[in-house]
């Protein structure tokens, strides 16, 4: 049975099923939140050290938003703000844990921050920005010394080197494997580095990952000085950056240990793979596209669900859905940037657009329509 068209606006209002502004609700105010930020300040009193120490809080965790949100290049004309401005920023904060004592203040914070507002200043600065979240990737580090290739093994260097980075506020969730019994079954460090398709899905999907970074570490040293250096090589295999490959290489200081120097490696690595993310999705307000999709649905769940996630998408303005029936539901997307950028963020949230014979076609992931549920987003 279709539905007529005054039928569905009656729908929409009673539902509340029309526009959906895009980057909107709790998704969007998780990625403008910056937590577990540690402060510790004294003061003559205890009160004006909290002070102080909320002050400070406030500033550092703004700069921490916007190196998670800006290209690193353009850090260095990131806004100069006073403290009342940044208090404009501020949507709330929460106190996770404190400390006090006589003229001193420790404690751990949470900042949501106002997204429109944050978007807003960072706009007038001409300051490119993303806010599209990753789904996670799988991280393989592969150690290569005398010609032998470690991945499970130990030791492995370069895998304890990852494991050790500090956690980062970013974009693109970076995961680990334990190197259980579970992980050397799926793969090897030989199919790894020959990208298995097969076995790097099986192992990216088994926690939950979108894609696999291959990460070979070569080690060697410098005949002139005899220093370690290594020669990094990163593949991407998977539904984003599939066949995307850097090179990068690395020479140790003086007085610099092994561990220090792939320490120092890995920490760039994931820089640039945030780094690559951000260009890849910032946001372009300079172009506009309107777009008919069709989406396939088997009751108004579905919808709903859609709707949902189409929230999350930084890249859309606005979605009204124009067309209702049993088996399908068409809505006009509203968006900034390309189509490139649009399918990609749209498949974050597990939602694939693809070109269909007669329209463009909105459906669920593969894993969804198959069943089986998606894993849970993770918030950096």
């Amino acid at each position: 049975m279709k539905v007529s068209t005054k039928a569905v606006v009656l729908a929409l209002c009673i539902l509340g099923l029309g526009a959906a502004p895009g980057s909107s609700g709790a998704w969007a105010q998780e990625v403008f939140t910056i937590a577990d930020l540690k402060v510790d300040a004294t003061a003559e009193t205890a009160a004006a050290a909290r002070e102080t120490a909320l002050a400070a809080g406030e500033r550092r965790a703004l700069r921490r938003l916007f190196e998670r949100l800006a290209l690193k290049t353009d850090y260095g004309r990131l806004p100069r703000l006073d403290r009342g401005q940044i208090s404009d920023l501020v949507k709330s904060f929460e106190v996770e844990e404190e400390k006090t004592s006589r003229g001193r203040y420790l404690a751990t914070l949470k900042f949501r921050f106002k997204p429109k507002a944050v978007r807003r200043l960072l706009r007038d600065y001409d300051i490119r920005f993303a806010e599209t979240l990753s789904k996670p990737v799988l991280v393989l580090p592969i150690y290569e010394m005398a010609g032998a290739l470690a991945l499970w093994d130990d030791p492995n260097p370069w895998r304890d080197a990852f494991s050790r980075l500090e956690k980062r506020d970013s974009l693109v969730p970076l995961v680990v494997p334990l190197g259980d019994i579970l992980d050397i079954a799926d793969i090897g460090a030989e199919q790894a580095v020959r990208g298995d398709d097969a076995r790097l899905s099986a192992i990216a999907k088994r926690y939950g990952a979108a894609d696999t970074l291959v990460a070979l570490a070569s080690y060697s040293t410098v005949p002139s000085r005899n220093l370690p250096r290594v020669r990094v090589n990163v593949s991407r295999f998977g539904a984003v950056g599939q066949g995307r490959t850097f090179v990068e290489r690395f020479t140790a200081a003086p007085d610099e240990e092994i561990e220090a120097l792939l320490l120092r490696a890995a920490r760039s690595v994931t820089i640039r793979v945030e780094e690559n993310w951000k260009l890849d999705n910032h946001l372009r307000f300079d172009r506009e596209g309107l777009l008919t999709v069709v989406v396939p649905i088997t009751r108004l769940e579905d919808w709903l669900e859609v709707k949902k996630r189409l929230a999350r998408v930084a890249f859309i303005r606005r979605s009204d859905l124009v067309y209702l029936s049993r088996d399908e539901a068409r809505a006009e997307l509203r968006y900034i940037g390309d189509e490139e950028q649009l399918t990609l963020a749209l498949a974050q949230n597990d939602l694939v657009l693809s070109r269909g014979a007669i329209s463009w076609v909105l459906e669920f992931g593969v894993a969804e329509r198959s069943g089986a549920a998606p894993p849970p987003p993770v918030i950096p």
